[in-house]
């Protein structure tokens, strides 16, 4: 996959500021759908869960996407008397809509989402979030299927979890554990870019995320959990079986035309703006060489079947040349896409037309390699001319991939640096800081301050989710406004003496 810079290329992940603004931290999000009589105890546990244990400033927001009982009732009530606790309605119902919907109205840093029935333990929550809170991880999820997890549930569903994992494993090449735990985080900014590529709005929303996360190259933490199957759960195993299915092909499919702009979600290499200066880093040489000679092994033989065919009714130069043309034309594009992961139609033409010139460097080796043979001798036999043929063939294949690395394809990872440059932080002479500024406040450089606790009072808690202020799905079509707090790191200087890099 290519790393060139867009304008939706995400920047580098840094550790979330420690300072004392008011904005949660975490923003645990319960998606629900009659869920009247467990809603309570589900909220007060993970209320009482998280004052406890929770270091930073949270917020638990109850997204009930058109429930019919009195779920909503329910929710208002424990809005009313917790004041760390949110409501939202939807007037639609899916899963994957409530997560859009409300983690993309959310200010939160640190997004995740639990199942009411709370079947995870909590304990795992704080080691799900952390590595997205130290800018290690992009997404964290829980998962079942780890060597250190204890499960409790029936044969059924066992065996259903590990042959949907399996399908995943096999048709999408995911190398995550377990899709469908319903305890999963992941960082707002990623969120920001990840979830208008998302088509899903039901069951398959978290299975699509992270297929197409894993596919950025996104770093996903994975985290071991105990878990107890819900005997009440009201899941149609059947019907979102096969939901799960015509997802798993859709995005398969989407994968394989090369029709989702991945690229957004690239990260840069190195974190720490002084390893972006790193010269003659190599820069996926190994695996375009793999790539290219896969690539050119299968052009090769679909050649050499166009060559013999069209050697039935013409000559050998124009029988070559005709099957060079055409092979020629799928290697690029085969290239363009495998090799050197060019998604989209951007530049196609281009490409193509380069890759014209590079045949024709190719023409001129293969062609002079047969007006050689006919020299040499009156009427060669037809493995004669196969066996030049490859030979020929062998040469222009190692100088088509220095043309296509070097020139139809070349890397722009060196003017990411230059962009990246741009942005980096000034280097102080002080301590290591990060600066926060916030709607209200802006934090001076060089005070370190405290983690960012809950506040004591909440005399008018802030309500992100006012619904007389948008209609249900405003927020996951783009037009809400973008309330994040402006995170600035700020780095220690290469020189500093404290640091022992």
């Amino acid at each position: 996959m290519r790393t060139d810079s867009s304008p939706g290329t995400l920047p580098a992940r840094e550790h979330l500021p420690a300072g004392d603004a008011g904005t949660p931290v975490l923003d645990v999000v319960i998606p629900v759908y009659n869920e009247e009589k467990d809603l309570q105890p589900c909220v007060l546990r993970l209320h009482d869960h998280l004052k406890r244990t929770f270091p930073y400033a949270f917020r638990i927001t109850i997204a009930d996407n058109a429930s019919t009982d009195t779920t909503p009732q329910v929710a208002r009530r424990l809005e009313a008397e917790i004041p760390e606790v949110r409501a939202f309605r939807l007037e639609q119902k899916g899963r994957g809509r409530a997560l859009r919907t409300v983690w993309s109205a959310s200010d939160a840093p640190i997004l995740a989402y639990m199942d009411v029935d709370l079947s995870t333990d909590l304990n795992a929550l704080l080691p799900l979030v952390a590595p997205l809170i130290s800018g290690h991880s992009d997404l964290a999820i829980g998962s079942r299927l780890s060597r250190s997890s204890r499960v409790v549930r029936g044969a059924k569903r066992e065996f259903i979890s590990r042959t949907y994992n399996l399908i995943l494993r096999g048709s999408l090449q995911a190398r995550f554990s377990d899709a469908q735990c319903g305890f999963k985080a992941i960082r707002r900014d990623v969120a920001q870019v990840l979830l208008p590529l998302i088509e899903d709005t039901g069951w398959f929303f978290d299975t699509e995320m992270l297929v197409l996360a894993e596919r950025a190259g996104l770093r996903i933490h994975e985290v071991p959990v105990d878990w107890v199957d819900d005997p009440d759960s009201t899941v149609h195993i059947v019907k979102t079986a096969t939901d799960d299915l015509k997802g798993v092909w859709r995005v398969g499919r989407a994968l394989a035309t090369g029709s989702l702009s991945l690229d957004r979600l690239t990260r840069p290499f190195g974190d720490d703006p002084r390893d972006r200066e790193i010269k003659d880093v190599p820069k996926g040489l190994a695996r375009q060489l793999v790539g290219f000679c896969v690539v050119g092994g299968l052009s090769t033989l679909f050649y050499l079947l166009l060559y013999s065919g069209f050697r039935v009714f013409t000559g050998s130069q124009i029988a070559n040349a005709l099957a060079l043309l055409v092979s020629a034309i799928a290697n690029t594009a085969a290239n363009r896409r495998l090799t050197f992961g060019v998604r989209g139609r951007g530049g196609a033409v281009r490409h193509q037309a380069q890759g014209l010139v590079v045949f024709g460097i190719g023409l001129a080796l293969t062609s002079g390699s047969l007006a050689a043979l006919n020299a040499a001798s009156s009427d060669p036999g037809h493995s004669t001319e196969l066996a030049v043929l490859i030979a020929a063939n062998l040469a222009a294949t190692v100088l088509r991939f220095l043309l296509f690395r070097a020139w139809v394809f070349p890397d722009r990872r060196d003017a990411d640096a230059t962009v990246g440059a741009s942005h980096t932080p000034a280097h102080h002479s002080s301590s290591p800081t990060y600066s926060t500024v916030g709607a209200g406040s802006m934090a001076q450089p060089g005070h370190r301050g405290p983690l960012p606790q809950r506040p004591v009072t909440q005399s008018a808690p802030h309500h992100p989710f006012d619904t007389t202020q948008f209609r249900a799905g405003e927020a996951a079509d783009g037009n809400w406004r973008d309330v994040t707090m402006q995170l600035q790191p700020v780095r220690p200087h290469d020189t500093d003496s404290r640091d022992l890099r």
